[in-house]
């Protein structure tokens, strides 16, 4: 009788252990988090600014608008991984004026849009307006910092107390690829 009891137990110890492992795995995975895969921008200036975004995918051209950011804050504009190599980003600053603009005309509104195609903007009613060129280097994530002409884009933004520059009629901006 004691040999029968003694095969349950070394039977029985024999599945605990390799259950005790898939659980811990399944423990682990469920606070594994994926990959980050986005298009984020970054205000480094003191002022708020509305940012405009361009970009090809299966379907053609599309821009979409408008994300207001804060002064020192960030934004992602496309969740997931990247539809493209090249994006197109417009920004003006409310609070100071001034713009980051480029040689790629695209269709813009003055308020929320999502527009299909880059043709014909003044035809269909749309503003158009030149966006500058990011190359993500068809990266899976990629981080544009706004910065004013004068600014090298800070790592983290300031503290309150940090006194701010006064933004010229222009802006600056610098791309940082995150992996």
């Amino acid at each position: 009788m004691r040999v029968g009891i003694r095969v349950e137990r070394i039977v029985s110890g024999a599945f605990r252990w390799p259950a005790a492992l898939a659980l811990c795995a399944l423990f682990l995975i469920s606070f594994a988090k994926p990959a980050a895969a986005d298009f984020n921008l970054c205000n480094n200036t003191g002022g708020r600014v509305g940012i405009a975004i361009g970009y090809k995918d299966a379907e053609g051209w599309t821009t979409e608008g408008w994300w207001n950011l804060a002064p020192r804050k960030c934004e992602t504009l496309v969740k997931g991984q990247l539809v493209a190599r090249f994006y197109y980003v417009y920004a003006v600053d409310y609070d100071r004026g001034g713009e980051w603009s480029g040689k790629a005309f695209m269709c813009t509104r003055d308020k929320e849009f999502t527009i299909r195609g880059i043709e014909d903007c003044l035809a269909r009613g749309y503003d158009r307006t030149g966006f500058f060129e990011v190359d993500t280097s068809e990266q899976r994530s990629w981080t544009v910092q706004l910065t004013e002409s004068t600014d090298q884009a800070p790592q983290q933004p300031l503290p309150q107390s940090t006194p701010l520059i006064p933004s010229p009629s222009g802006g600056g901006s610098q791309q940082k690829q995150t992996k």
